[in-house]
């Protein structure tokens, strides 16, 4: 037999996208944004919500719901957008019918997220109408018009990130410097914008200073300054001991700055890491008034190295920590308390390293008392002869602070340096204009590039050599 179709007509009308008199009222809601808190761009955000709130009481057949807000945030991704996350999260919720915002560009910047969350809504039956655009997502062609406006506003973001970032290291390249003020401590932002040093946090600086090389471990500087009532760059009444090392490493108190010490990786999830080596990086001399002398930020820093290679801790509660050291495996002897709850209590002192391996240091412990005793008779012995053993020190001092002959050396070095770049890069212009076999030419740049990297590897020793003098 042959097949028959018969047709059964719809009995419900299918709303357009478009149609402007549905059955029922809407429940709708807009959305605005501005990505910065200036006053112009606060003008605007303001503006939008008024606009918003008429447009949609106006229309007899919308039921107005709220207009959605996010200040001074970026659209390149939905993680810190609070308003837009609140929103998003009503109309799944099924408390809005319809969501319209000014654009596409202002709705997301990133194309993922823009999809992800247009389709999220369409499941639920809501709808978005980007009026810049006149896209309606519940349309037949929305979700195409979509794609290619994201992409669109995506591309625009990347180009706006990549001429800020030109623009940033354009201002590094040219030795311009700017600081975190709010939380930077010692300086502020002066008329000429360049830092400037503020007068009633300059001794706080300076103490930092002096209380580490004078022995103190930034922990301890942490809680010396909070027990004096001196608050932290935040205004907190704690220090971290994070801050504390930020601030002795930290080159611009001795009137420099490195520039461009880390980088952001990606424009839409703004993740940044710390430069190493991935893009150029700037360091400007005398870019600013110093706080703290360069001779002294320089010991500093040798102390914090020192430190680092001790690979123990350099400040402790008794004179005699990380003194004695152990005959057998030159670990050092630490304190510790032997019948700490009984009549028989006594503090000794062993190695550290004693049951660590599986050998025992054959070294025996020591009680604090017998510490004292001999520390104190050796002590005196020395002050017998005090005058003759400051002398030895004084000379010992004098020929290992001696740095004559390394600057001297260096200084040749440095001018050999620059003789061997402008020798390569004379053999290099008249390779390019005079014919010149290859084969001589690799041999003579080739030994001008083997002296450059001598004389460069000499002067990294020397300057390492002279760090530790000092």
């Amino acid at each position: 037999m042959a097949s028959s179709v018969r047709v059964i007509p719809a009995t419900i009308g299918q709303r357009s996208p478009q149609d402007g008199s549905p059955s029922g009222r809407r429940r709708t809601a807009a959305y605005a944004r501005v990505s910065t808190d200036s006053e112009e761009q606060l003008t605007s955000y303001e503006a939008q919500v008024d606009y918003y709130t008429k447009y949609i009481k106006e229309r007899a057949d919308w039921e107005f719901v709220r207009v959605y807000t996010d200040e001074g945030i970026s659209a390149t991704n939905t993680n810190k957008r609070d308003g837009f996350k609140q929103m998003v999260a009503d109309a799944l919720a099924g408390q809005i019918d319809l969501i319209i915002t000014k654009s596409v560009s202002r709705f997301a910047r990133n194309t993922v997220d823009s999809l992800v969350t247009v389709r999220k809504l369409k499941e639920k039956g809501v709808e978005v109408y980007f009026e810049k655009e006149n896209i309606y997502t519940l349309d037949s062609k929305g979700e195409l018009l979509i794609t290619i406006m994201s992409s669109l506003a995506q591309e625009e973001s990347r180009s706006i990130s990549e001429n800020v970032t030109w623009g940033q290291r354009k201002r590094m390249a040219d030795g311009k410097i700017s600081l975190p003020y709010g939380q930077f401590l010692g300086y502020e932002k002066g008329e000429d914008g360049l830092p400037k040093i503020v007068e009633s946090e300059v001794e706080i600086v300076r103490m930092i200073f002096r209380l580490f090389i004078g022995g103190k471990t930034p922990s301890a500087i942490a809680k010396q300054l909070a027990s004096q009532g001196i608050p932290s760059p935040a205004g907190k009444r704690t220090w971290q001991v994070a801050t504390v090392k930020s601030i002795l490493s930290n080159e611009k108190y001795k009137g420099e700055a490195l520039l461009q010490k880390g980088f952001t990786v990606d424009f839409l999830m703004k993740k940044r890491k710390v430069n190493e080596g991935e893009v150029p990086q700037y360091y400007v001399k005398n870019s600013h008034p110093a706080i703290v002398e360069p001779e002294e930020f320089d010991s500093v820093q040798i102390e914090i190295e020192r430190r680092k290679k001790l690979g123990r801790p350099s400040s402790c509660h008794s004179p005699f920590s990380a003194k004695i050291v152990c005959g057998d495996c030159g670990g050092f002897y630490g304190s510790k308390v032997w019948g700490s709850n009984t009549k028989y209590r006594r503090t000794i002192w062993q190695c550290n390293e004693k049951y660590k391996g599986g050998k025992k240091c054959k070294t025996p412990h020591v009680t604090e008392d017998d510490v004292k005793q001999r520390f104190l008779k050796t002590f005196n012995t020395l002050m017998g002869d005090r005058e003759e053993l400051l002398a030895n020190c004084r000379l010992a001092q004098s020929y290992i602070c001696d740095c004559s002959e390394i600057d001297a050396e260096l200084a040749e070095l440095r001018q050999e340096i620059e003789v061997v770049t402008e020798l390569s890069k004379k053999a290099i212009y008249e390779h390019a204009r005079v014919v010149v076999s290859q084969d001589e030419f690799n041999e003579r740049n080739n030994s001008y590039l083997e002296r450059h990297r001598k004389a460069t590897e000499r002067v990294a020793e020397l300057e390492s050599l002279s760090r530790e003098r000092q």
